[in-house]
């Protein structure tokens, strides 16, 4: 049974490694027996088989990337995310363009059976409500086009943040669709607060007590290991049926909303 979480013999690419989730990811695959090559924007501090520097805002920079590791992977990992702090293109640009510019480009290195894991975030939860623009802006391909749409609606795009996971969850479950005839696997988590790096740029734009509201009911916010583990779990053999599947990693926070146990909008209002 052991064998259901090893990775020896795998070759696994992740980008995002340089710290919080992305980081945990690595060390763990590591741990594992992965040969795990990584991508960031930043040098990562675990001991990867190789690390190749990328921007996800620049197309020809992921094209590099890929093409510097090269060869074939068994597994993939989508960690990499720009906050709300940035411009709300920029966070498009990272979060949803470049996370999927980055997985087309391994999509002909993925070998059959392999697996593709992204971090999302409970900020994306409702997508299933906005279904019809998510398809539509998911079916532009031009990165041109997409950031024009973007500068033209900014009372759909907000801040950026909660709409680049929203396509990122729909993008999941349709890509799923798309890659099961190769036997491709496609899944993404959905964190719940969690003490990284990048919780205090959270922080610096959300109250925190509106923050506090998504720790309910465990009381507390995640570890990055406690989010890592099931991207490793995901695409690992363990998970060899698990596909298009947008995984809550809350402690119980969704299954509460969904149940009506947590009124969110009551929540946030009081809040």
């Amino acid at each position: 049974m052991s064998d259901l979480l090893s990775y020896k013999g795998k070759r696994v690419a992740i980008v995002g490694c340089f710290s919080g989730m992305g980081e945990a990811c690595a060390r763990t695959l590591v741990a594992l027996g992965a040969e795990v090559h990584g991508a960031d924007i930043k040098p990562s501090p675990v001991s990867l088989a190789s690390f190749t520097q990328v921007d996800l805002k620049d197309w020809e920079s992921i094209n590099r990337a890929v093409d510097s590791i090269g060869g074939e992977i068994d597994a993939l990992f989508n960690c990499a995310g720009l906050p709300q702090t940035f411009p709300p293109a920029d966070v498009l640009s990272v979060n949803f363009l470049g996370i999927r510019h980055w997985t087309e480009q391994w999509l002909p290195r993925l070998r059959r059976d392999g697996a593709i894991a992204t971090i999302s975030s409970l900020g994306g939860m409702g997508f299933l409500r906005r279904i019809p623009l998510l398809t539509s802006l998911i079916a532009i391909s031009d990165k041109q086009a997409f950031l024009d749409w973007v500068a033209s609606h900014p009372e759909e795009v907000q801040d950026g943040y909660a709409l680049s996971k929203e396509l990122v969850n729909a993008w999941t479950c349709l890509l799923a669709q798309e890659l099961g005839g190769r036997g491709i696997r496609v899944n993404a988590t959905m964190p719940s607060p969690t003490q990284t790096p990048m919780m205090a740029a959270f922080e610096n734009v959300v109250s925190k007590a509106v923050l506090e509201l998504f720790t309910i009911p465990s009381g507390r916010r995640a570890t990055p290991t406690e989010q890592g583990n099931p991207l490793v779990f995901l695409n690992s053999n363990a998970a060899s049926f698990i596909s298009g599947v947008c995984l809550p990693v809350d402690g119980g926070f969704h299954g509460g909303v969904q149940l009506g146990a947590i009124d969110l909008q009551a929540a946030l209002a009081e809040a």
